[in-house]
């Protein structure tokens, strides 16, 4: 019985964040074979967290509150990734790991690690096109691109041209840096341990 009085605190705690540092690996690593990242893992990671949060919600929460903030946290996801999805700059499966964080880690939490997801995908984009040598070429694709989605404007026109310009652009498995930025947000922020 001390053992569960001493683990127990912890484990709902950190439990958590452990499954989603977890789930993130195993979705980064298979993203970093096939350039995918599958249903049969996103969403289980997705719906579990809406049912982690009905079962725990928090203190001073209902199942109804815990249920909000997860679906909340989903949404939040969706809403950051999603657009890149729908011009064809991101696959569906980053879209959906994201919204696994969310689902368990809710809005705060999602937001900051996603924005230390943007820091860690620019820097590998640039290393990678550094690694490959051809640095200048992508370098000039990225402001192409930049010009395209303030002057086109059409999701649908820029997922054509996206599309036409995917065999040419360096791919980056973007569950790798989803998985390296929340994770390490969530090892600054002491939620590890």
């Amino acid at each position: 019985m001390d053992l569960f009085a001493t683990v127990g605190p912890w484990l709902y705690d950190h439990g958590p964040i452990w499954f989603v540092t977890i789930a993130l690996i195993v979705g980064a690593t298979i993203d970093g074979i096939m350039l995918k990242v599958p249903n049969w893992l996103t969403f289980p990671f997705i719906i579990s967290g809406w049912i982690f949060s009905i079962c725990f919600p928090g203190e001073g929460n209902s199942w109804l509150g815990g249920l909000g903030y997860s679906l909340a946290g989903t949404a939040v996801a969706f809403l950051l990734l999603y657009p890149f999805c729908a011009i064809n700059f991101m696959g569906a499966g980053d879209v959906k790991l994201l919204m696994g964080v969310g689902a368990w880690v809710y809005c705060t939490h999602t937001w900051y690690a996603f924005c230390v997801t943007v820091v860690i995908g620019a820097v590998m984009a640039v290393v990678m096109a550094w690694q490959r040598g051809d640095f200048a070429k992508h370098y000039a694709q990225f402001w192409i691109v930049a010009n395209e989605l303030v002057t086109l404007r059409d999701p649908q026109k820029l997922a054509e041209v996206a599309a036409e310009r995917k065999s040419s652009m360096l791919l980056l498995p973007y569950g790798i840096p989803i998985a390296i930025g929340s994770i390490a947000y969530f090892a600054w922020m002491g939620l590890l341990v």
